[in-house]
């Protein structure tokens, strides 16, 4: 994931965002919190593939999730990627090219969604 991501934005700066959930490592613990989606707070750092990929460690929910931040995006704000604390998938939004890439990579699962659907995968259920 992280690579087609890269390919897409190349040279740029990323920022990472970690959900402050009370039990996932948000990495830099004492740096300030903004507030997003439905006042939920992140740590938001200026970063890149390589800091996405290893700064934070497993933690009691990322067993699933991974230790990937919860929300990324380069500086240009092309893509979005979102994984919420009670979601066990993780939404991409960005470029058709980007979109049909994660489409037919054959190490990943993803399905297209429009705006406006339902983004919520079958057999899962939102509260």
């Amino acid at each position: 994931m992280l690579a087609l991501l890269a390919e897409q934005s190349s040279g740029q700066r990323w920022w990472l965002g970690y959900l402050d959930t009370g039990a996932d490592d948000i990495v830099f613990p004492d740096a300030p919190k903004v507030s997003l989606y439905s006042d939920w707070h992140y740590v938001l750092v200026e970063a890149g593939p390589e800091q996405a990929a290893t700064w934070r460690q497993y933690g009691p929910s990322s067993f699933w999730k991974g230790a990937l931040p919860n929300l990324m995006f380069p500086a240009d704000r092309s893509w979005l990627v979102s994984t919420l604390w009670d979601d066990d998938w993780t939404c991409i939004g960005g470029p058709a090219g980007l979109v049909g890439r994660f489409l037919h990579h054959p190490d990943l699962q993803a399905r297209p969604v429009v705006l406006g659907q339902d983004a919520t995968p079958p057999g899962h259920q939102t509260l």
